[in-house]
């Protein structure tokens, strides 16, 4: 039973690494895997067994994530846009009330630590609003450069390492985000392979530099990572134009507030 929680946790990251808005570090927050996972992956060889055991289902979900339910996900965003969307604001809600938990049972609250709250929501609510305002294409698989390609996997990652940053906002920056859909959809390795690459090199250069501030500054690196959570809200908050659907909006929000609470003991 915990393989398959596991697996649906990793499933749900891996499509957060397709959808716009969606940040696969606010989903491992989320599901209170985030420490955890960082030190599994950096400190593998300490504990193999321990580390390959918590690590697999994660990564065949979010294998299975990325190249067959995002998709799925995506159509519940697309008929469902106010339930869907509701119910990942309960998840992150309970996120942070856990977080916030976590952090005064163990270290004294300071209120300088919300300086490093606020600049972090912020710049996640500036990234929703320049989110919003790119377009999804401007560069062609026939014009793909395998450097480059590796250079904007390198610079995805910070958008799957870092909570509350959505890699899409990075890709479409970077002009790349409908040829990553296509290559994905499509399974076209030459696009795949060189992002790939970047993206797991990236990763792990900033999951030693997440990990190093955690190590030395743990309280005001997790106020940032709550900061960069709470921005993410703005980008789901559903257009409720009846009273009947902020009731239902309110609903799904205590619904999701919920099912993250359970999945995050599991």
């Amino acid at each position: 039973m915990h393989f398959l929680t596991s697996c649906f946790k990793g499933i749900t990251i891996g499509a957060g690494a397709i959808i716009p808005g969606i940040s696969s570090g606010v989903l491992c927050v989320i599901f209170g895997i985030y420490d955890k996972l960082l030190n599994s992956i950096l400190n593998f060889f300490k504990a193999p067994k321990e580390n390959a055991k918590f690590l697999l289902p994660l990564v065949i979900g979010g294998l299975i994530g990325v190249f067959l339910f995002s998709n799925l996900l995506n159509f519940f965003l697309y008929k469902f846009p106010i339930q869907t969307k509701s119910i990942f604001i309960g998840f992150i809600l309970a996120s942070i009330l856990a977080l916030v938990k976590d952090i005064n049972s163990t270290y004294k609250f300071s209120p300088k630590y919300l300086i490093y709250f606020f600049v972090a929501l912020v710049i996640g609510i500036g990234s929703v609003f320049l989110e919003n305002s790119l377009n999804f294409s401007t560069f062609s698989v026939e014009n793909a450069n395998f450097a480059y390609l590796i250079l904007c996997g390198f610079l995805m990652s910070i958008g799957i390492v870092v909570p509350g940053v959505s890699s899409t906002i990075i890709l479409m920056l970077l002009g790349i985000y409908s040829t990553y859909l296509y290559s994905i959809s499509t399974l076209f390795m030459p696009i795949i392979i060189p992002l790939g690459i970047g993206l797991v090199l990236g990763c792990l250069v900033f999951m030693k530099l997440i990990k190093f501030f955690l190590d030395k500054f743990y309280v005001q690196t997790f106020f940032t990572i709550i900061g960069f959570t709470c921005g993410s809200i703005f980008v789901l908050l559903p257009s409720c134009s009846s009273f009947l659907e902020i009731t239902i909006s309110l609903l799904c929000i205590v619904l999701g507030f919920m099912i993250s609470a359970r999945l995050a003991k599991a």
